[in-house]
């Protein structure tokens, strides 16, 4: 390519996303964009730095990867430490509350997705002033609702508090088990604040449909295309977001693999590391780099699963796929959609679990026979998370091994920056509008940028001097 022929675009930092990125997009001298990618510029080197340190820490240690999504490190590292001390099933106490934490995390991640960073692009309209189209623009036009978006994610968070000792970083969940049950003043509580969250999650459901079928016309142009995709699911094939195995299947719906056993999942998952990234590229070892890359998180466990056993969810789950003509959507905006139906069934678990009387029990903590490996993977609320350790006979972590929710979506992300620049920056006047529409395209998968930022190999250190009138000074590169 003749870098002096190109006209290079680029939108840094990506907004109303958790991590720090940028898009660079090339546009040849005909204005046609040749090249559009997704980088993520920060590191995190938790696989590497949490290698030596005793394994009961990890539950505590990984969760520091991310602020906004701790418990699902938190729970799928303690999953896989109930391997290690040899507990291949906790105590109906234990399970419970991990699940309930569970369930309020998947609630409050949800609603903060949803109210602070995507409705604003729902509500304005992409093309909206940008002073406006931000949460506090939301707060002023639509107050009740900005509301319900507060309160819906305090609510999740009050669960998370309760279970695991703390909002943020708590450290319910321990190798065998868990460090406390749910005192009757606690559940009451949290019931007592339950009250409005099923009509407002009814609510928030109908604004992600509603949007989605006014506007299936555009969206099918938008960042969409088919795709397979990958998630847990139960053994009859329902919905299971904190445990299960493994299922993917192929954009026409086809199984391409199916109830893989979680310790087994490197037989199907594999990695590759491309130079313009610090996040890894997953796809299916059968099928290979070019076909086998995949989708996860809510859209694709709709896609995926065969049902849900919360009575509300599930009717919503049914009019999804019939939206779809009963095949895998190709929306990526649909994700929404299918979001918020999990922030609904997450409600009913939650319900359902605080009348379970378990949650008062006294049997929290399991032993058995003490293995080296072992793996632990749940269904974050963006996706499959998987973690993956080795413990040498001094109990210290030898090996770690983070695929985050985000990273299985690293190809999508990228495809659909890709298509929604050629749709709409190719031969055109660059507005911010138009940029915020690739934006919008990475919004719909709810990334964790800072999760998904691991690096094997060498990736070079790039540092740009950049003068007042933005003119490029110097360049310097350390590989």
């Amino acid at each position: 390519m003749n870098e002096t022929s190109t006209r290079r675009i680029v939108i840094e930092p990506v907004t109303r996303v958790e991590g720090h990125g940028k898009v660079t997009i090339l546009l040849d001298e005909q204005q046609q964009v040749r090249q559009a990618r997704l980088h993520i510029v920060e590191f995190r080197g938790f696989e590497r730095f949490i290698q030596g340190r005793p394994f009961w820490e990890a539950p505590v240690l990984v969760q520091r990867l991310c602020g906004i999504c701790p418990v699902s490190h938190h729970l799928a590292a303690a999953k896989a430490m109930d391997r290690i001390v040899g507990v291949d099933r906790l105590s109906p106490t234990a399970e419970k509350m991990r699940r309930l934490m569970h369930y309020g995390q998947i609630f409050q991640s949800h609603a903060l997705h949803f109210f602070h960073l995507v409705s604003p692009d729902l509500l304005f309209g992409f093309d909206a002033d940008p002073t406006v189209r931000n949460i506090v623009g939301v707060a002023r036009k639509f107050p009740e609702l900005a509301k319900q978006g507060v309160l819906m994610r305090k609510f999740g968070q009050e669960v998370i508090r309760a279970t695991a000792g703390k909002k943020i970083h708590g450290t319910g969940a321990i190798p065998g088990g868990v460090n406390k049950n749910l005192s009757i003043a606690e559940r009451d509580a949290l019931l007592e604040e339950a009250e409005p969250m099923l009509e407002w999650s009814l609510a928030a459901l109908k604004i992600a449909r509603d949007y989605t079928l006014e506007h299936q016309s555009e969206l099918a142009d938008f960042a969409a295309f088919p795709s397979s995709h990958m998630c847990l699911v139960r053994p009859d094939g329902g919905l299971d977001l904190y445990d299960g195995r493994l299922r993917a299947i192929d954009a026409d719906g086809e199984v391409i693999f199916d109830q893989l056993d979680d310790q087994r999942y490197s037989e199907q998952i594999v990695e590759e590391v491309r130079s313009w990234s610090y996040m890894k590229f997953p796809f299916i070892r059968d099928l290979g780099p070019e076909k086998g890359w995949y989708r996860v998180g809510p859209l694709s466990r709709m896609s995926a699963c065969e049902s849900i056993e919360t009575p509300e969810a599930e009717k919503a789950r049914r009019e999804f796929i019939d939206f779809a003509g009963g095949r895998p959507s190709t929306l990526s905006m649909a994700y929404h959609w299918a979001r918020m139906i999990e922030l609904l069934h997450a409600y009913e678990k939650v319900i359902e679990l605080l009348d379970d009387p378990d949650l008062q029990g006294d049997e929290l903590l399991l032993r058995g026979e003490r293995r080296e490996e072992a793996v632990g993977i749940i269904e974050a609320p963006r996706g499959t998370l998987i973690h993956h350790y080795r413990v040498n006979a001094d109990d210290q972590i030898t090996m770690a091994n983070l695929i985050v929710s985000t990273t299985h979506n690293n190809e999508p992300m990228n495809r659909a920056v890709t298509g929604v620049a050629r749709r709409y920056l190719s031969g055109a006047t660059i507005t911010e509008g138009l940029l915020n529409r690739v934006e919008v395209a990475i919004r719909a998968y709810d990334p964790c940028l800072s999760c998904a930022t691991h690096a094997m190999g060498q990736m070079p250190l790039v540092v740009t001097l950049v003068g007042p009138d933005g003119e490029v000074i110097d360049r310097r590169s350390r590989p």
